[in-house]
């Protein structure tokens, strides 16, 4: 069985943080089925707590019409991404609706938010990534946002998800972070870089689905690598990938 392991290297040179898709913490709730990269409820790794600001990245199966009733959050940044199904949301502060493939939903929790999640629909099942930052300011005034990318922006080259509050130059939402997600679909035989936005982040990389080469790992679907002390990350596909990119400032 593949383990997980952080890997440390001298100061200046790259050091990695690797989780592959079997090392991940697991509950089954019978409608609710996740797996876990980072500790979270019951499932606690004290080496497995964060990567820089990014504390939650939960990979979340949820049965036809059950989901979560109303509880709170503060002081974290959420982001919600589904990769199928839909996504019913409703909180305290009148947002109501649903997030669909394709969408990505924002939530600063800030001074305090109570919420509601659930499956749209009672005939198919929704799943979704559930990720969740440590904001770069406390006790903001809670914010909703949610955003319908094109999903053909992102074939072949990275489609910018998220980026901080101060650097609104682009489409993508934003939140109270100095964080950049993307995500990025990559046929057979590509080649290509990322470039890191703030100096001094590091990134995260999560195969969605396919696999790929990074910084001398090979990676499969749902493994996670964490990667500092970097200004580009280059990749290289065998078969196809789709990834999902969060550079994160490391704390």
């Amino acid at each position: 069985m593949r383990n997980h392991q952080r890997k440390e290297y001298p100061m200046n040179t790259v050091k990695k943080t690797l989780h592959l898709a079997n090392t991940r913490g697991k509950a089954d709730h019978g409608w609710l089925k996740t797996n876990l990269t980072f500790s979270f409820a019951g499932y606690y790794d004290p080496s497995r707590v964060h990567f820089g600001a990014l504390r939650v990245l939960n990979d979340d199966y949820i049965a036809g019409g059950k989901g979560f009733g109303m509880h709170p959050h503060d002081n974290m940044e959420i982001i919600t991404i589904p990769t199928s199904g839909v996504v019913a949301h409703r909180d305290n502060f009148g947002n109501e609706g649903v997030i669909t493939v394709g969408e990505v939903q924002v939530m600063s929790a800030g001074t305090g938010v109570y919420h509601s999640e659930f499956n749209h629909l009672r005939d198919q099942a929704l799943t979704l990534f559930q990720i969740w930052l440590f904001p770069n300011a406390e006790n903001v005034k809670p914010r909703y946002d949610q955003k319908s990318f094109d999903l053909a922006g992102r074939q072949n080259r990275f489609q910018l998800l998220v980026s901080p509050s101060d650097d609104q130059s682009d489409d993508a939402l934003w939140i109270h972070q100095y964080a950049y997600f993307s995500m990025g679909n990559f046929d057979p035989g590509q080649e290509f870089s990322y470039q890191i936005k703030r100096p001094g982040n590091g990134l995260y990389v999560f195969v969605v689905k396919g696999e790929v080469e990074t910084t001398g790992e090979k990676l499969a679907t749902r493994d996670g690598l964490g990667l500092e002390n970097i200004d580009q990350v280059d990749f290289k596909t065998t078969d196809g990938v789709e990834l999902l990119l969060m550079e994160v400032p490391m704390l």
